[in-house]
């Protein structure tokens, strides 16, 4: 029997595009292990599928993309390794869509932060509803740190002055300024949405596949070039996951009660 609380990542297959969702409404699609499992093992699936011309991904229930991992996970961690081995985990799954062979397209309603904003930059496209909120606030969630890989794509998209907006700010991105910087390529009604990346999905299937392989396989070696190895992090990664800041604030967002930062 299936534990839906753990929430799953379901598929199917129309017209030639995958749509792969995240489907934990309740919990705003926050992901759990076994989510990222799935999402590691459908997206292999799609990318080796011929009949497959493009891929959308898409937040369940018309309220979030996906509200990160969820916070329950971090509920055993024990010091900073923990926490490295987390990152590694992730930049492992955000890798393996990022370099995905089919074109990728992020549809994007409600909250798409943490996790989720790391699933949004690792595809081609994002397209989002006015009700759009990006970001990444553990900096007043949780005092972890991103992997370096996972700044990296932010400061691809964003810009330095952005990127430090969003992170050490906790400042969160909407609709109209996401299309304005480039973070999505369209803003789209909500009624609306699913028809029009549905239209610009299918009309991969015009375009010529080597052509749209090599253009993304290209740019991935260019962005690869650029950033720096991913334990380049690592030292704050564990300092912040190992902190007492970290484990309070675990408990704290869990419960809902405010905490004062530390440092340590």
């Amino acid at each position: 029997m299936t534990d839906t609380t753990q929430g799953q990542v379901v598929c199917r297959i129309e017209q030639g595009v995958a749509w792969i969702g995240f489907d934990r409404p309740e919990s705003r699609n926050a992901m759990t292990w076994s989510m990222y499992d799935s999402l590691d093992r459908l997206r292999q699936e799609v990318d080796d599928n011929p009949e497959v011309v493009a891929v959308v991904f898409h937040g369940c229930g018309g309220k979030a993309f996906v509200a990160g991992t969820d916070i329950a996970q971090f509920a055993d961690f024990e010091g900073g390794e923990a926490g490295v081995a987390y990152e590694r985990r992730i930049d492992s799954v955000i890798a393996g869509l990022e370099n995905m062979s089919k074109p990728t397209l992020a549809l994007l309603e409600g909250f798409c932060v943490g996790g989720g904003a790391a699933i949004a930059l690792a595809c081609d496209f994002r397209y989002c509803t006015p009700s759009l909120k990006f970001g990444v606030p553990i900096a007043q969630t949780l005092g972890n740190c991103l992997s370096v890989t996972n700044v990296s794509r932010l400061m691809d998209l964003l810009g330095v002055a952005r990127t430090k907006e969003v992170l050490m700010a906790a400042r969160l991105i909407e609709a109209p300024e996401a299309a304005a910087v480039g973070l999505v390529g369209e803003v789209f009604a909500a009624d609306s949405i699913h028809q029009e990346v549905a239209r610009k999905a299918q009309a991969f299937a015009r375009r010529a596949p080597l052509t749209v392989q090599a253009t993304k396989a290209t740019i991935n070696r260019v962005l690869a070039h650029r950033r720096a190895s991913a334990d380049a992090s690592d030292d704050w990664i564990r300092a912040c996951y190992g902190s007492r800041d970290f484990k309070t604030a675990v408990g704290h967002f869990a419960s809902k009660t405010p905490f004062d930062w530390t440092g340590q």
